[in-house]
């Protein structure tokens, strides 16, 4: 990810070879934006955002890994989290909040819509609060003469 990549006035972040090599767009929300801004001024990074320990190139993907078990550990967290557990989480949040699944399809990157389908399960707490189209007929049990 590159500084330029940072659109804070149209408040999206372009994502350049991201899984699968493809480009796509995803929004900033105002949270992250207020953390990148501290970390620029702090960091001071000037191509890419996280830059590796040279700073022509991006931070190692290891180094995402790893910082990702840190955080895993010091959260007190049991459970394997991974990077693609993170966007894994971002497309289940999505879909428990009523975005549609097209739009989850773009925000990842995916080709093919079974794809996400796939990618993204349904809570049972979403599929609990999905009112069944039955019950919008009126039926009436009549027993037999």
């Amino acid at each position: 990810l590159k500084v330029a990549d940072i659109d804070s006035s149209r408040m999206l972040i372009q994502v350049r070879h991201g899984k699968g090599a493809k480009d796509r767009t995803v929004m900033l929300s105002a949270q992250l934006l207020a953390i990148l801004r501290t970390y620029w001024r702090l960091a001071r990074p000037k191509e890419w955002l996280f830059p590796g320990r040279d700073e022509g190139k991006p931070i190692d993907v290891q180094v995402l890994h790893a910082a990702c078990r840190s955080a895993t550990k010091a959260a007190g967290l049991a459970k394997r989290i991974t990077v693609h557990t993170l966007r894994h989480s971002f497309a289940t949040h999505l879909l428990e909040s009523g975005v549609d699944i097209r739009i989850i399809q773009v925000l990842l990157g995916h080709n093919s819509l079974s794809t996400t389908a796939r990618y993204t399960q349904v809570a049972t707490t979403t599929i609990a609060k999905t009112q069944s189209p039955l019950d919008r007929l009126t039926l009436e049990v009549v027993p037999p003469a």
